[in-house]
């Protein structure tokens, strides 16, 4: 997805990316370009709760549907850039290196970060989605009606 001429859409797909990809991949990926990064904790992982809203057949009034754990981080490189990390559950790590990934897409390695992370994980979530239309399309049924005549 390349979004480069709305850097808001492009760094709110990212982090969108970021937070529903697998910590694992996440960790494996930022720890294989070991880049040296220098930072301070502007906010230290940390875990809390979120009220989850919805709406029945998303027209209806919102209603709230239930809390879910999130951990959250934000770190600063020691050349000005922010970044930030939102996950689902209760992952401090994962969060953080959310957060270092955030802040290296906005320096000089965006390229790199983006070459490296940002595409092998848009190619799971992509081969995921795939495989689970699959799954749900092995499942349908088809209905049809019979048309007897009687005349």
């Amino acid at each position: 997805m390349n979004m480069h001429n709305d850097p808001n859409a492009a760094r709110k797909e990212w982090l969108s990316l970021l937070a529903k990809s697998p910590a694992a991949d996440v960790k494996r990926y930022w720890n294989e370009l070991a880049l040296s990064l220098d930072f301070i904790d502007l906010r230290a992982p940390e875990i809390g709760g979120v009220m989850v809203r919805g709406r029945a057949g998303a027209v209806g009034a919102a209603f709230n549907l239930g809390e879910m754990t999130v951990t959250r981080a934000s770190v600063k490189l020691t050349r000005g850039e922010v970044g930030h990390g939102y996950v689902q559950g209760r992952d401090k790590v994962h969060a953080q290196t959310a957060a270092l990934i955030d802040a290296a897409m906005q320096t000089d390695h965006a390229e790199q970060v983006e070459a490296k992370i940002l595409n092998p994980l848009r190619t799971e979530m992509a081969a995921k989605k795939s495989a689970r239309a699959a799954k749900a399309a092995s499942t349908k049924v088809d209905f049809f009606t019979m048309v007897r005549g009687e005349d």
